[in-house]
C-alpha cells in the first residue's frame, strides 16, 4: 500500500468527513431527541432535570412564607417562569395565570401527576405536590426555549436530519476536493500558458517539501525553465548562424560581381569564389558536429597515448611561435568507453584553444590522472584569461570573448561547444576557471573499469 502524503491526506480526508457525519448523525439525534419529551409516550418520558427536583421539593416542604423567595431564586436563577396553583387554579402569590399554564395544569386533574405540553413558543411541565398547609397544589414550569424552531424541527424530523447529514459531508467533501484539485488546476492553466507559447509561466510553490502536488509543481516549474533556456539558445544559434554566414556570402557576391565585370581577369576572383566556399562549407561542417547526437559509444580508448598525440602534434604547431605543451601522466592508462572520433576532436579542440590564446614562448601544462571511478584531464595556458561573468558562456555556439574577432583571427566560436557537447555525451563534465593568469579547463569522464 503506498504510504504518500497526497495518499494519507484522502486516507485521513475521507475517513475524516465520514467519523464526522456518522458521528454528528448519532450524537445530533440523540441531543435532539433528549430534548423533545414524547407526549404521546408519558409514561417513557426522561426524569426532569435536577433543579425541577430540587425546586419541586422546595414548594412541597418550605414554609409558606418562604415560597415567595422559594419562585424568585428559582426563577432568576434558571430562567424559568413557576407558577404554584392551588385547587381553585389560583397562583399563591396572587399573578394572573395565562391561559396555557391553565390548561396544562387541568390535564393533572384527571389523575396524572406530571403533564407536559409545548406550543409555539414554551415548553410548560406540570407536577402534582401536596402540603400540609395549604392542601392539593399544581406546580408549572414554564420554560423558554433553549433553540430555535430549526432545531426544534431537527429534532423531530429524521428526513430533515439525514438532509442535513448529507448537506454537510458534501460541503466537506467540496472543500476536500478543492484543497486536492487546487494545485493540478494551477497546472492545467501553466501548461495551457507554456502551450500558447508563454515560457516565462512558473507557479508559485515552495523549495522543498509538500506532497507530491508540490513536487509536480517543482518539476515543472524546472522543464519550463529548462524549455525556455533551450528555446532561447536555438534563438540565439539561428542569429548566430546567420551572421556567420552572411559575412562569406557578402564576400561572394562581390567577388561574382567583379568577375562579371572583367571576364578575362577573372582568376583571382575564382580563386576568392573557391575559398569563400570552401569556407562556408567548413563553417556547415562544424555546426553539424556541434548539433549531432550520433555516438559510436562501442570503443575502448585508452586517453593516455591519445592524449600524447594530440599534444605532441600541438608542439609541432607551436614551435615556430616558442609555444609548447608539456604532458604530466599520473596513470599507467585511462579507458574510456565511447566514440574515438568524437573524443579526439573535443580534446584537439581545447588544445587548440590554449595554444591560440597563450603568448609566445611560453608552455601549456596538460595533466591526465585517475581518481575512483573517474578520469581527470586539466588543460592550464598562459594567455589572459576570460572576465568572469562570461565564463559560463565560453562554450556556447558562436561565442566569442572578443566579438569583432572574425574566422581569420578567432574561428568560429564552435571549437569548446563541440568538445563540452562530446564530453557530456561521454557521462562526463568540462568547466573553465581563470587562474591569474591563463585559463584552466578541467575535464572528468567515466573510467572504464576492464576487470
Amino acid at each position: 500500500m503506498p504510504r504518500s502524503p497526497l495518499f494519507v491526506k484522502i486516507f485521513l480526508g475521507f475517513w475524516v468527513i465520514t467519523i464526522a457525519v456518522l458521528g454528528s448523525w448519532l450524537l445530533a439525534g440523540q441531543y435532539l431527541d433528549s430534548l423533545v419529551p414524547d407526549d404521546r409516550h408519558p409514561h417513557h418520558r426522561e426524569s426532569p432535570p435536577r433543579f425541577v427536583v430540587r425546586l419541586l421539593y422546595d414548594l412541597q416542604n418550605q414554609a409558606s412564607e418562604k415560597l415567595p423567595e422559594v419562585i424568585a431564586a428559582a426563577q432568576a436563577e434558571h430562567r424559568v417562569q413557576v407558577y404554584f396553583l392551588n385547587s381553585s387554579g389560583e397562583d399563591v402569590l396572587g399573578r394572573r395565570v395565562p391561559q396555557n399554564v391553565a390548561m396544562v395544569a387541568a390535564r393533572l386533574g384527571k389523575g396524572g401527576r406530571r403533564a407536559f405540553m409545548r406550543d409555539d413558543s414554551r415548553q410548560l411541565l406540570a407536577h402534582q405536590l401536596y402540603r400540609e398547609d395549604l392542601g392539593r397544589m399544581r406546580s408549572v414550569l414554564v420554560l423558554k426555549p433553549s433553540r430555535s424552531r430549526l432545531v426544534n424541527e431537527l429534532g423531530s424530523n429524521l428526513w430533515l436530519r439525514g438532509a442535513l447529514a448529507v448537506l454537510v459531508s458534501g460541503l466537506l467533501c467540496y472543500l476536500l476536493s478543492r484543497l486536492l484539485t487546487r494545485r493540478l488546476g494551477g497546472l492545467r492553466q501553466a501548461a495551457t500558458k507554456l502551450a500558447d507559447g508563454d515560457l516565462a509561466v512558473r507557479l508559485a510553490v515552495r523549495g522543498q517539501g509538500g506532497d507530491e502536488t508540490d513536487d509536480l509543481a517543482r518539476d515543472f516549474n524546472r522543464m519550463a525553465a529548462q524549455l525556455q533556456q533551450r528555446i532561447d539558445a536555438q534563438r540565439r544559434l539561428l542569429a548566430d548562424v546567420s551572421h556567420e554566414l552572411r559575412s562569406p556570402l557578402a564576400r561572394l557576391r562581390v567577388a561574382l560581381a567583379l568577375a562579371e565585370q572583367n571576364p578575362a581577369a577573372a582568376g583571382p576572383q575564382l580563386e576568392r569564389i573557391e575559398r569563400e566556399a570552401s569556407r562556408l562549407d567548413e563553417l556547415i561542417a562544424e555546426l553539424l558536429r556541434s548539433q549531432s547526437d550520433q555516438l559510436a559509444m562501442d570503443e575502448h580508448i585508452d586517453l593516455v597515448p591519445l592524449l600524447r598525440d594530440l599534444c605532441n602534434d600541438a608542439s609541432f604547431e607551436g614551435r615556430e611561435s616558442g609555444r609548447r605543451i608539456e604532458l604530466q601522466i599520473d596513470c599507467g592508462q585511462a579507458l574510456v568507453l565511447g566514440d574515438g572520433g568524437r573524443l579526439r576532436k573535443a580534446f584537439d579542440n581545447v588544445l587548440r584553444n590554449a595554444l591560440y590564446y597563450s603568448p609566445p614562448d611560453t608552455v601549456i601544462a596538460v595533466a591526465i590522472g585517475t581518481t575512483t571511478g573517474e578520469i581527470r584531464v586539466s588543460v592550464q595556458d598562459q594567455g589572459p584569461g576570460i572576465p568572469a561573468g562570461e565564463l559560463e558562456h565560453i562554450f556556447d555556439e558562436f561565442y566569442r570573448v572578443d566579438s569583432a574577432r572574425t574566422r581569420e583571427t578567432g574561428g568560429y566560436g564552435l571549437g569548446l561547444a563541440i568538445a563540452r557537447r562530446a564530453i557530456v555525451q561521454h557521462g562526463g563534465s568540462i568547466t573553465a576557471s581563470n587562474t591569474s593568469p591563463g585559463l584552466r579547463m578541467d575535464i572528468t569522464l567515466p573510467l572504464f573499469d576492464a576487470r
